[in-house]
């Protein structure tokens, strides 16, 4: 798995985001890219913001025993893949501002680094090390830049 925390592959998400338009359409799915980039601001948002509401006990349980795994390992996701209710973008979107609002993201987690996010709480899934985190992020990133052809 590329390691975000990286400056080099920090270099190559951003490549890859500047080569979309508000045009580009996607190889699978039901997302326009104006909505894909706001449904991957969501892990940022989730990892910086207080916006999202945290999971009750329970429902975290069940996060933790039969989703975690999937999000934080280095296997690829597949296409069409089942997303979590927080993460689906119904609404039209901005372009320009969801890509603005991932880049800046993206450059703030490289520049926190990965010692930042070493035991740091998921709002899903409870502490996770850095690595798990740069599975969570990078692995997300390059599945819809995939699917957006870039």
């Amino acid at each position: 798995m590329k390691n975000i925390f990286d400056q080099q592959i920090t270099d190559e998400l951003v490549n890859r985001i500047n080569k979309l338009s508000a045009e580009t359409n996607p190889k699978w799915g039901k997302m326009a890219v104006a909505q894909m980039l706001a449904h991957c601001n969501v892990t940022y948002e989730m990892a910086f913001e207080n916006k999202h509401p945290k999971p009750s006990g329970f429902v975290k349980l069940m996060l933790k025993l039969f989703v975690k795994n999937t999000v934080v390992n280095e296997k690829p996701y597949k296409s069409n893949s089942q997303t979590a209710p927080a993460f689906i973008i119904k609404d039209d979107k901005d372009f320009v501002a969801e890509k603005s609002r991932l880049l800046n993201y993206i450059k703030k987690t490289q520049e926190l680094g990965a010692d930042h996010f070493e035991n740091k709480e998921s709002l899903s899934f409870g502490a996770l090390n850095k690595n798990e985190w740069n599975n969570m992020f990078y692995k997300h990133l390059d599945h819809h830049l995939n699917q957006f052809g870039v």
